[in-house]
C-alpha cells in the first residue's frame, strides 16, 4: 500500500488554502464544516487540529504535519554600541493571599493593598524603588485565576519573577501558573519564601516541593535558584530579597538605549472624565518625552501629559520606566506594544496599517479544535445568557471576559453582546434593553440618569468590585437555565387485587403491599404484566437478584391521595398488608428511564396490575 500523502500546514489556515491544498472544492470543505455545526466561510481561519477531524470526516488519504517554523516572530529591539545599563524589570508573582502586594507594599512604603476590593490585587500595578542607589520597577500582578490573562502579560515584561509562596500553604495552582509563566518569558526566577513570621511557616516543605516537583533547586542545596525566606508583614530580609534581585539582574547585564525613539508596552488602560483615554506603560527602550506622537495598535496620538507611577509629572521617561500618559485617540487594548513615531501622518498611517492586519487576521472566526469537537459532540441546543460588560481598565475587561468564557458548558453558555472600558452608559442599557440581557460592571460607577433609565426599561444592573463576586452571579444565572436533575426515590409495590370504581380521573381499588410501604401523597406508576425494574430495599442482598426482571406495559402514573385499612383512613401501610387506595390520573408522568412525558395514557386499572410508589424532586443543577 501506497504511503499516505503528507501536508505541511502552519498552526492556523484558512478553509479556502486548506481546501487548495488537498485539491477539493471550497464548496465541499464548507459543507463539511456545516454539517458538523459550524457556519464557514472561504476566509474563516481553522486551527490544525480542526484540519485533522475534517480530513479524518472526509477520509482523505493524506497526513498533516505541523510546517516548521525557523524562527519566533517576537519584536526584538537590536541595541547599539551605546546602550547603558537599565533597571531590572522585576514582576511579583504567586498564589492569591500569599503576601505579593503587602511585600510591595512594606519595599515602597505604602499601602497598595488597602485600596484593593478585598485585599485582592485586580489590575497590574506598576511601581519603581531604589536599593543602594539603583533603580528597580516592580510589577505587582493579580493572583487569581480569573488574571491568568493579566499575569501572563506580567510575565512576558519581565526579567526577573519574583515567585511569592507562604511558608504556611506551600505551592498552589497560581504558584504553578506563575513558574510556568516565568519560564515561557525566559525570566529568571527567584523564589520568596513569605509569612515567615508564622508558627506554622515551613520553608523546608516549600523548597522541597519546588525541587522535586518543579527542578527549582535552592542554592543551599546545591542548585541555582535564589530562595529568600522573608516576611512581607515584619519586613524580615526584603533588603537581603531585593539584593538577590539586583544579583541576578546583574548576571544578565540588562542594556537599552536612551536616545532613540521610545518603545514598550500597554500595562493598563481606562477612560476617566476630563482625561479621556489614560494609559499605564512601561517603556523597554529609548525615552519617551511629552510632545512626542506614539501608536499602539490600531490607535494612535501625542503625548499630552506623562506622569511616573506615584503621578508625579515628568518630561520624559526612559527604559524600564512605568508612566502614565495621555492623549490616545481610544483606549488601546491591554498588552499592545507602543511604538514612537515622527509625527502624526506616520502615527496615522501605522495605526491604520495595524488596522487593516488585524482585520485581515480575524476574518471569520478562529475555530479550534476543541470547539469543533464541542460542536460535534453536542447532544442539544445550548442555553444561553446575555451579558453587557463594562470594567474600569482594559486589564479588567480582558480578564472579566476571558473567565465568563470559560464558565460555557455543552447546556448553558455566555454570550457577552457588547463590552467597553469605562462607566456604564445610556447607550450600554439601549443595547441590553432589547433582550433580557444583564449588565454587569466591574469596578464602574453608575450615573443616576442611567439607573433611572434602566428601570423605565426594566433593564437589570449589577455592579461588582470583587471578579468572583461577578463571575458567581453569572454562574447562578447560567444555573437557572439548567434543567434540574430529577430524582426519584422507590417507597413501595403492591399488586391490585380488587378495583372497585373507575371515573375519568380517579380510581378506588385494592391491594397487597409486596415491598416496601404505601403512604397517600405520594406518586405510583401503573405497570401491566411483566415486571419492572426497581431496586429493593437495602436490607436485601445487593446481588443480581436484588434486581427484579424487567417488562410490562406502562400505563399511567398517578397520585396515592388517600390509604384505607379495615375502613379506616391510615399514614402508611408495610410489606404483608391489603389496604384499600384512591389513585388520581397525573397527566404530565413521566416514563422511568427517559424521564419523556408518558406516552399513549391509559387510566384503566385491572386486577393483577402493579403500583410502583415513589417519590419525586426536582433539584437544581450547579456548574
Amino acid at each position: 500500500m501506497a504511503d499516505k500523502k503528507v501536508l505541511y500546514i502552519p498552526e492556523m489556515i484558512t478553509v479556502g488554502e486548506l481546501a487548495e491544498k488537498l485539491n477539493l472544492p471550497v464548496a465541499k470543505l464548507v459543507g463539511e464544516l456545516f454539517k458538523n455545526g459550524i457556519m464557514a466561510t472561504i476566509n474563516q481561519r481553522i486551527d490544525f487540529e480542526t484540519a485533522e477531524i475534517i480530513i479524518s470526516e472526509l477520509e482523505i488519504d493524506a497526513t498533516l504535519e505541523h510546517k516548521s517554523v525557523a524562527e519566533v516572530v517576537e519584536h526584538k529591539v537590536e541595541l547599539s554600541k551605546d546602550a547603558k545599563p537599565r533597571p531590572p524589570i522585576v514582576a511579583i508573582m504567586g498564589h492569591v493571599d500569599h503576601g505579593k502586594t503587602t511585600l510591595i507594599d512594606n519595599i515602597m512604603g505604602t499601602s497598595v493593598v488597602r485600596g484593593e476590593a478585598g485585599g485582592i490585587t485586580q489590575h497590574i500595578a506598576a511601581y519603581q524603588t531604589e536599593r543602594k542607589g539603583r533603580k528597580i520597577t516592580l510589577l505587582d500582578t493579580p493572583g487569581h485565576e480569573a488574571f491568568a490573562a493579566l499575569r501572563q502579560h506580567g510575565a512576558t515584561l519581565t526579567d526577573v519573577v519574583v515567585i511569592v509562596v507562604a511558608a504556611d500553604d506551600g505551592v498552589k495552582p497560581q504558584t504553578v501558573e506563575a513558574i510556568k509563566f516565568a519560564r515561557t518569558a525566559n525570566a529568571k526566577i527567584v523564589v520568596a519564601i513569605n509569612k515567615m513570621d508564622k508558627e506554622t511557616a515551613n520553608p523546608n516543605l516549600v523548597k522541597t516541593q519546588l525541587a522535586t516537583e518543579f527542578n527549582l533547586n535552592p542554592e543551599e542545596w546545591g542548585g541555582d535558584t535564589v530562595m529568600v525566606e522573608v516576611s512581607a508583614k515584619t519586613g524580615q530580609n526584603l533588603d537581603k530579597l531585593l539584593d538577590m534581585v539586583l544579583l541576578v539582574a546583574d548576571i544578565e547585564d540588562l542594556r537599552a538605549d536612551r536616545d532613540v525613539p521610545a518603545d514598550g508596552l500597554v500595562i493598563e488602560s481606562n477612560i476617566e472624565q476630563g482625561r479621556g483615554a489614560v494609559v499605564r506603560i512601561l517603556i523597554s527602550n529609548g525615552t519617551l518625552r511629552v510632545g512626542e506622537y506614539f501608536v499602539a495598535g490600531s490607535t494612535y496620538g501625542r503625548v499630552r501629559t506623562l506622569q511616573d507611577f506615584a503621578g508625579k509629572a515628568l518630561k520624559s521617561a526612559g527604559p524600564s520606566t512605568p508612566a502614565t500618559i495621555t492623549g490616545f485617540k481610544e483606549v488601546p487594548e491591554f498588552g499592545q506594544r507602543i511604538e514612537e513615531v515622527k509625527n502624526e501622518r506616520e502615527a496615522r498611517a501605522l495605526a491604520a496599517k495595524h488596522y487593516e492586519e488585524r482585520v485581515q487576521s480575524t476574518a471569520g472566526v478562529n475555530i479550534t479544535g476543541s470547539d469543533l469537537l464541542k460542536m460535534m459532540n453536542r447532544a442539544s441546543e445550548q442555553q444561553i445568557v446575555e451579558v453587557v460588560v463594562k470594567a474600569d481598565v482594559q486589564g479588567s475587561l480582558t480578564s472579566v471576559v476571558d473567565s465568563l468564557k470559560l464558565l460555557e458548558t455543552d447546556e448553558v453558555a455566555v454570550k457577552i453582546i457588547a463590552s467597553g472600558v469605562g462607566n456604564i452608559t445610556e447607550g450600554d442599557v439601549r443595547v441590553a434593553s432589547s433582550s433580557k440581557t444583564i449588565i454587569y460592571g466591574f469596578n464602574v460607577v453608575l450615573p443616576s440618569a442611567v439607573k433611572q433609565l434602566a428601570h423605565r426599561a426594566k433593564t437589570e444592573i449589577r455592579l461588582y468590585n470583587v471578579i468572583y463576586e461577578l463571575l458567581d452571579d453569572v454562574k447562578s444565572e447560567m444555573e437557572r437555565l439548567l434543567p434540574p436533575d430529577i430524582i426519584e426515590s422507590p417507597i413501595g409495590e403492591l399488586d391490585v387485587k380488587g378495583v372497585f370504581r373507575t371515573t375519568k380521573d380517579a380510581i378506588i381499588a385494592g391491594g397487597l403491599v409486596k415491598s416496601g410501604k404505601i403512604t397517600p401523597n405520594i406518586l405510583a406508576r401503573i405497570w401491566r404484566g411483566g415486571a419492572k425494574k426497581v431496586k429493593r430495599t437495602d436490607s436485601e442482598p445487593d446481588n443480581e437478584d436484588a434486581i427484579k426482571s424487567s417488562g410490562g406495559e406502562l400505563l399511567a402514573e398517578a397520585e396515592i391521595k388517600t390509604v384505607q385499612r379495615e375502613k379506616s383512613e391510615v399514614k402508611e401501610v408495610f410489606e404483608g398488608e391489603m389496604c384499600g387506595l384512591e389513585l388520581e390520573l397525573k397527566r404530565d408522568g413521566l416514563d422511568p428511564d427517559t424521564h419523556e412525558p408518558i406516552k399513549n395514557i391509559k387510566f384503566t386499572l385491572e386486577i393483577g396490575d402493579r403500583l410502583e410508589c415513589f417519590t419525586r424532586e426536582m433539584r437544581a443543577r450547579k456548574l
